[in-house]
Formats: structure tokens, sequence, C-alpha cells
């Protein structure tokens, strides 16, 4: 076996994609696979700084890539973010995957750019570990997020950089002989929490770096992207401190000032003065209506739909809206947005092209309108593919045609003046081409529901809208005969460990032990409760139920977390027929709060949700997350669980269903400081109430 590890060459992508393709865990899963053109197109779109290839005999087995942006997210000056890392399972166990690691850190070295961001799966034990193991530290959100993953940062290139110039001769000797981050960095834990210190108001990491028989010691601003000191200790124990260099960029920090609002007809506009995005809220509605990322004047550096990175604009109000201005030495971008009327439209002129905008469509309940006509619930998987790892996966909805989102208050309609791209069913990337005017036009229409947001039965899906039907729900149905009640409560577990209905296994639990669920590396209970960021939040959205807590045990159905001071207890009648309730208090938290289930279904199962009005019977195969007012899933005996916000729960309660290669996950969702009631159910079937 004779490993070569090259920069990416002209005719690599066909292979690439394949190897991607052969194996279900490579790092931009999209279903149905990716193919080479696309992967070709996807590497031009990041702004790609290298993209290295590890090969034997001629064969494709691992590649690493560093991008100044990925769709999700953007680098700030001096970063680069590492992404398509990946190993064939083969050659995990040898030395590739330090080869590439290591190759990709000295090409940013000598680039210039000094701070290295990645994405792990934190239940990828391995892959987290050796992050962890070759300096990779966390300085932001620490348990995963709706993508599943957290993000590291690995300040090493800028240590080393920063320090180089006054390193002794025997030092620099001792740096020119690495070959591997792994022997370099003190081990940190493979625990899920922040490793920032703050010092005099200051958020810093610090390194302890070995350098044959030297030590060299530096703390990190990580916001400002500096060394702020740095030491070196010899062999016989002495210490010097360190001159510093500058690195060759300068990292603007973000103001944070307050939004630019402005709006009509029950909806407000808010315009980020930091990095132009644009938010449209309405009231009633939990988190944002619509949201629209700035182009940038620099078509290599768009903001992502996750983030974007701070700009120096000028907002300045006009009738109905605000006129934002961003200069680039001699390119300009000029956005005009304003909102009347239910119509947002966004007019831009530039002098050369900008970079794309991607458009996040804030609806979760309720039915799309695809352009060939085909109704389909909002969710992952469903009438689009989910290309959001590889944005050139996307579908491309072709000019002439018309978008259209309907939910239980709101309806969104997008006309398609130019071809834009449907990354999933409620996110678009779009290009911006100027009109005969020199100006480019976007527009999007907010309507209340009802007003030409149209209704009816969905065709092709089995669907129905409440225009056509009563509500359909599970109703009382007779216990089976000598059917007993077990539930168990385990503080140890945080939270309920077997919940049986007679004979009928309701819940999926892996105690006493810990397993991986989806992207939970610390899986243990059936049915448990965390604190997690809001559903509707841009930079992370709801997570996947990780966050730690130690818990104690108020009565056999009740645990409280003295520290997060979140409390919960459940109600569980001896008649079977009867439904079990869970209570959860947290009145301090500014978190929403979250009662996770892992319910005992067959690999795949049959889900019946009400989304919207709207009654969706589903294949757990075909989504892969989806937002509901009510579900019942089919258990594995036939039996059906039904999960609901109880009588007095506050309106903005629903629930998500993920569908993962663990199985079914269903998180019901409260806001912070609301209300939060759960009743949970079992039925031998579906009925009408």
């Amino acid at each position: 076996m004779s490993i070569t590890i090259r920069p990416y060459q002209e005719g690599d992508a066909h292979d690439i994609a394949a190897l991607y393709n052969r194996h279900r865990d490579n790092p931009n899963p999209v279903a149905g696979g990716i193919t080479g053109d696309e992967l070709e197109r996807e590497l031009a779109e990041r702004d790609t700084g290298t993209f290295l290839v590890a090969v034997d005999g001629g064969r494709v087995v691992g590649t690493f890539g560093l991008f100044h942006n990925t769709g999700r997210r953007s680098a700030r000056a001096g970063e680069l973010i590492a992404d398509m890392f990946f190993v064939a399972p083969a050659y995990r166990n040898g030395v590739i995957t330090g080869r590439l690691f290591t190759e990709a850190v000295e090409w940013m070295v000598q680039s210039g750019c000094l701070v290295l961001r990645l994405t792990v799966n934190p239940a990828n034990s391995v892959a987290f570990k050796l992050y962890r193991r070759v300096g990779c530290v966390s300085v932001g959100q620490t348990v995963p997020g709706e993508d599943g993953n957290v993000e590291l940062h690995n300040y090493i290139p800028l240590v080393l950089r920063s320090v180089f110039a006054d390193l002794g001769p025997e030092v620099r000797s001792a740096l020119g002989g690495l070959n591997s981050f792994g022997t370099v960095t003190e081990a940190r834990d493979d625990e899920l929490r922040s490793d920032v210190r703050v010092v005099d108001g200051v958020r810093t990491v610090d390194y302890h770096l070995a350098l044959g028989e030297f030590r060299i010691t530096a703390s990190v601003d990580v916001d400002r992207g500096v060394v702020r000191e740095a030491e070196v200790t010899g062999p016989d124990g002495t210490a010097r401190a360190l001159r510093l260099t500058e690195p060759p960029y300068h990292v603007r920090a973000p103001r944070r000032p307050e939004p630019h609002r402005f709006g009509s007809d029950g909806l407000v506009c808010e315009v980020d003065g930091d990095d132009g995005t644009l938010s449209v809220l309405a009231e009633g509605h939990h988190g944002p209506l619509f949201v629209s990322t700035w182009p940038s004047c620099r078509a290599d550096r768009p903001a992502g739909w996750r983030e974007g990175e701070p700009r120096d604009l000028d907002i300045v109000a006009v009738e109905n809206g605000v006129r934002v201005t961003e200069r680039c030495g001699e390119d300009e971008v000029v956005g005009t947005v304003t909102l009347t009327e239910g119509t947002l439209r966004q007019d831009f002129a530039f002098t050369s092209r900008p970079g794309r905008i991607f458009q996040t469509v804030g609806l979760r309940q309720g039915t799309f309108v695809h352009p060939d006509g085909e109704h389909h619930p909002i969710g992952l998987g469903l009438g689009v593919r989910d290309a959001s790892e590889a944005v050139a996966a996307s579908q491309v909805v072709p000019a002439g045609t018309e978008l259209a989102w309907r939910g239980t208050s709101w309806g969104i309609g997008l006309p398609v003046r130019e071809p834009v791209r449907l990354i999933h069913s409620a996110l678009l990337e779009r290009g911006l081409a100027a009109g005969p005017d020199g100006v480019a036009r976007l527009r999007t229409d907010f309507r209340p529901a009802g007003a030409g947001t149209g209704a009816g039965t969905d065709a092709g899906t089995g669907a129905r809208t409440d225009a056509a039907t009563e509500a359909v729900r599970p109703g009382r149905t007779a216990p089976k005969p000598g059917a007993v009640r077990r539930l168990e409560l385990t503080a140890s577990a945080a939270g309920v460990t077997s919940w049986k209905e007679g004979t009928t296994k309701v819940l999926r639990s892996p105690y006493p032990r810990t397993r991986v669920f989806g992207y939970n590396p610390r899986w243990s209970a059936g049915m448990w409760v965390t604190a997690e960021n809001s559903r509707s939040g841009r930079a992370s959205g709801l997570g996947w139920g990780v966050r730690p807590a130690a818990w104690e045990e108020k009565h056999p159905l009740g645990l409280f977390a003295p520290r997060e001071r979140i409390g919960w207890e459940l109600t569980a009648p001896e008649d079977t027929a009867e439904p079990v309730r869970a209570d959860i208090q947290a009145p301090d938290s500014e978190e929403e709060i979250v009662l996770w289930l892992t319910p005992n279904t067959a690999r795949e199962t049959t889900v019946l949700l009400d989304s919207a009005g709207t009654r969706w019977e589903l294949g757990s195969a075909g989504f892969r997350q989806i937002w509901a007012s009510a579900a019942t899933v089919r258990l594995a005996d036939g039996s059906w669980l039904d999960c609901r916000p109880a009588d007095g729960a506050c309106a903005q309660a629903e629930l998500v269903l993920r569908t993962t290669p663990s199985g079914l996950l269903i998180g019901c969702v409260s806001p912070a400081r609301r209300p939060s009631a759960w009743q949970l159910a079992v039925h031998s079937e579906p009925t009408r109430s």
C-alpha cells in the first residue's frame, strides 16, 4: 500500500463522487448520491482554498477540503473551513488520516490563513476524539444543533506563525521536524463543553505545545483571532516570553447594533446592521417567517444561511423600508428593501456581480406547493431531496414558475423570474441577474392564511385539509383485558427507562448502557427533558437532547435538575385508556424546553400527523425531519402512540419528528418561560374523535 497525497486535479471529481456514494457515512450525504459534475460545481462555489486527495494505486481513498464558505457558514478573515474530510473505512486505522490533516494545516500556514474551523458529529467518537487530539477546541455551540454537528476551531497554525520570528534555532529545528499535530498538543478530553476561559473580560483558549524538548504555552483571543501572550520553556525549565507577530489580516469583530425595523399589515422586517440579513416576522408566528441573506459585493464571500461574517454596511431609511450599501474597493452593491401591502421587494444594483443569496422559509408546519403542482408537507426530504450538505446537488426551479408555502396563519408566494435552486423544501439559493435597467429584482408575497393561499384536497398525497374533513385524532379505546401500565423513571438515566402498556413496549431505551442515537452520543432513557436553543435560531436550530444535567428524584415519577432549575413529572393513571401526562417546569430557562421520546417502532413505520390543519400519512423512510401540532406513530406491535400538547399548553407548542439510522426521534417543544404539558396515549388504532 503506497499512499500519495496530492492536490485535487481535473478529472478527480467523478472518482471522489463514487467514493462518497459507496459509503453512507460520507461527510456530505445527499439522498440518491452526488454526481461528479455536481461535486466539481460544489468545489467552485465554495471558493476552495485547497482540496487534498489521498490516492492508493490510482484509486481515490480519502479527501480533505479547506473552503472560504460552505453554504451553511462563511469564514472570517484568516479562517478556513474544513469539510469533506473522508477516508475509506479500510484505510482508517493507518496514517492517512493524520497525513491529510497535517498537510492541510501546513498549506494553511503557507497561505496566511491561520485558523481552522470544522464541524463534526459528536456521536462519531473516532472523528471527535481525533480532532480533539490534534488541538481542536470548542469556542461556541458545545452540543449539536439541528444539523447534528458541533463546531471546533484549531488555532495551532496561528500560534506557530505568531511566535515563529522569536523562536531560537533549536526550537525552529524541532518545529521543522514536525509531522503530526497529534504529538504536539496536550490531550483534551472528549467532553461536550466549551474550552473558553474568560480573562479580563476577553474570551480566550490556552495551548500547550511540545516541540522536542521545548514547550510553548500561548493564550488566544478567540474573538479578535490573535495570540495575546506566549512563552517558551527550555529543557532546563527556563521560561522566556515570546515577541508576537500580528497575523497578516484583521478580523472585523461584530458590533451587534440594534436591527433596522419597518413593516406594515401585521408584518415586521428586521435588517441586521452587522451582516445585512433580512428577517420577516409576524405576530403569533414563533421565529422569523422568512430570512434572506445579504449577497456581499465580493462574489466569493457570500453569507451562509447559518452565519454571515460582519460587513461594513451603510443603512439608511427610505419610504416603506431601508437602503443598504456595501463597498469593497471600487465595487459596490446597493440593496433597497421595502414592504408594502404584504409584498417584500428586494432590488439590487451592483457594479460587478455579487455573491448568491440564501432564503429560508420559516413556516415549519404547512404545505409546500412544488412548481410541478404536487403538494407536500414542509420538511426535510419531502418533495425535494435535502441537498444542504452540497448545494450544487439542489433542484433547479425554472423561470416563469411560482413557489408557494401555506401555513396555519400565513401563506408565502415566490414568483420565479430567474432560475433558483431548491436546497430543500424550505431553503433556496438565488443568484442576482440584472434586468434591462441594471437592477435585479426579487419579490416575495405574504398573505394571511385563506387570502389567496388555496385550500381543499392536496392532490397526489392522500392528505386532507381541515376544510374537507373533521380533525382526526385517536380517541379513547378500551384497554386490553388485564392490561397493566408500568413506568420506570430513573434519575441516573435522566428519564423514563421503561414504559409498558400491558404487553406493549412503548419506548426504546438502552439503559443501563449508553448508546448513540442519531447525533446524540449519550442516549440512555426512552423519554427525557432538555433545554435547547430556539427551534427557529438561525445559527444552530433545535438540538438533539444532549444537554448535560444532573437529575435528582423528587418522587417515583418526578425528576429535578437543581443546576438548570428544571423539573418534570408524569401523571400515569392506572386505567390504560387514560393518557399519560408530562408536566415540565422551567421558569428561569431562556431556552426552549423539549420532552424527547424514542418510541419502540420498527425500522420503518407509519406516521400520522396534523400539520397546519392538514392530516398527513407518511412512511418514516420518506422524510428526515417534519414538524406537527400532533403526531401518532405505529409501534412495533401494531399499537399507536399519540403525542400532542395537553389541555392548557401554549399555542406555540409543537412536535418535531426526525428519522435517523438509530430509529425515530420525537421532540415535544415548548417556548421558554411558557407552560409545557404533553399528553401521551397508546391506542389499538387511530380513530376519529
